[in-house]
């Protein structure tokens, strides 16, 4: 099963990531105790950079779905 826009928000949210954050920013809040395993290797396709909203991720991961 893939993660879901959903349960990526929820992650960064329940680590209190603030934005902007960076690439490992984010990737370190998915990593976190609790989280699933597959939300970081979904979002280690992202590109190298800084992002200044939860949105500014979705270009990056359009397989990833919307919830249903």
């Amino acid at each position: 099963m893939t993660a879901t826009r959903g349960e990526i928000a929820a992650c960064l949210h329940d680590a209190h990531l603030l934005f902007p954050a960076s690439r490992g920013d984010i990737l370190e809040a998915a990593g976190r105790p609790g989280a699933r395993p597959r939300l970081a290797g979904v979002l280690s396709v992202l590109p190298d950079r800084t992002y200044g909203h939860l949105r500014d991720l979705w270009p990056h991961l359009p397989e990833v779905p919307v919830d249903r």
